[in-house]
């Protein structure tokens, strides 16, 4: 029996260059209503990973955490947007009700860094990615999606990084 199922991507990251790239790629391929959860220790990678996704989905602004505000949003031209939520100062589930998910997917994707402290109020239906830290340059990260069109995203994510 294989380790991962046959639908989890698994890649190396052996720099930040590199990191950024990959998100590149999947911003590229991202739509309204793509809910990314991001997870993984302090230093795995997460915020470099979305300032990629957030060039490959087109916008210019600059990436930073939103650790004290909770949701940044970055724009492109045709006046998209992409939010960009960091849960770990979420107090609680029930706070975390409050946040207006469904307005966000509305209007653009939305990743969340920390996504697993959320998770019981997130939809089923996602891209998780956990991030791990291997050493000061490598990072590995696990693409597992639920539902039909994550299933999708994931395959062109990996046929756009790596051909197969």
């Amino acid at each position: 029996m294989p380790i991962l199922d046959p639908n989890t991507v698994e890649c190396f990251s052996r720099s930040a260059d590199q990191t950024r790239r990959f998100g590149m790629r999947l911003g590229n391929l991202l739509k309204p209503g793509d809910l990314i959860g991001l997870s993984g220790d302090l230093g795995a990678g997460k915020t470099t990973l979305i300032s990629g996704v957030a060039k490959g989905w087109g916008s210019p602004d600059p990436v930073t955490s939103p650790t004290f505000v909770l949701v940044n949003e970055y724009y492109r031209s045709d006046s998209s947007i992409l939010f960009h939520m960091d849960a770990y100062r979420i107090g609680s589930i029930w706070e975390a009700e409050e946040l207006d998910f469904e307005r966000m997917l509305q209007k653009g994707p939305l990743l969340i860094e920390w996504a697993e402290l959320i998770e019981a109020v997130l939809p089923r239906e996602r891209l998780w990615i956990q991030m791990k830290y291997i050493d000061d340059d490598i990072r590995s990260f696990t693409l597992k999606p639920t539902g039909k069109r994550y299933t999708a995203l994931a395959a062109e994510f990996r046929r756009s990084s790596f051909g197969v």
